[in-house]
């Protein structure tokens, strides 16, 4: 098998979980404060909606899942930890406020140089990553889709809640060795590779909403 190279080590730190949970209050403090901004898209992570103890139990992941703190805590997922509860935090202020708020739940971004210009962002995220295979729920989008997306929802008045977002799910080995070629000279293959195929993983994603939006017709 191939998901070998999709473990990594993770470039978040308890202070960094601390710094963006205080960097997404201050944002939407400060969109509070202003009265020109008629809705705030705040920019999250599936890691903030995937990890728990039994995730290889749940049939299906959508925008009602939240990672489970302690269990961040426990492994060391820091990114997750620290897109969980800035969100939260986010949600909570803006809800205390009464201002309109999306969030966008991104998978792991890609695109021209993207990887190689966010290595800290990327690296981080991919921390667990071969668990994240294993049960269906290691997903990628391309920028260009996610700022669209981005778009769409800040323009479209009917959008609430959260919207996962994500153009593809990585479930098989050759997607596998796909992944780790975008993303070199981050990762690297071994010099006598050979794909063998191997067993393709379930879907466990769900992107109703964001089907919807992308259609035109946004709902909660």
């Amino acid at each position: 098998g191939c998901v070998w190279f999709l473990y990594s080590a993770d470039g978040y730190d308890e202070k960094v979980v601390d710094w963006e949970v205080r960097g997404g209050i201050n944002v939407v403090e400060a969109c509070g404060q202003t009265e020109s901004i008629a809705k705030i898209v705040f920019t999250s992570s599936l890691t903030a909606s995937i990890w728990r103890e039994n995730i290889s139990s749940e049939k299906d992941i959508d925008e009602r899942s939240w990672s489970n703190q302690e269990f961040c805590r426990k492994f060391k997922l820091w990114q997750a930890l620290a897109k969980t509860l800035s969100e939260k935090a986010a949600w909570a202020l803006a809800m205390d406020r009464m201002l309109d708020m999306v969030s966008i739940n991104a998978g792991l971004v890609l695109g021209p140089s993207v990887a190689q210009q966010n290595p800290l962002s990327t690296m981080s995220y991919l921390n667990g990553a071969a668990q994240m295979y294993e049960n269906g729920v290691l997903a990628c989008v391309d920028v260009n889709f996610l700022a669209d997306v981005h778009i769409r929802a800040l323009e479209d008045r009917s959008t609430c809640g959260r919207y996962f977002c994500f153009n593809q799910i990585v479930k098989t080995e050759e997607e596998t060795l796909k992944l780790a070629q975008t993303l070199s000279p981050l990762i690297s293959l071994p010099p006598r590779y050979e794909h063998q195929g191997g067993e393709v993983f379930a879907e466990r994603l769900r992107t109703k909403k964001l089907n919807k939006l992308v259609e035109g017709t946004a709902c909660c």
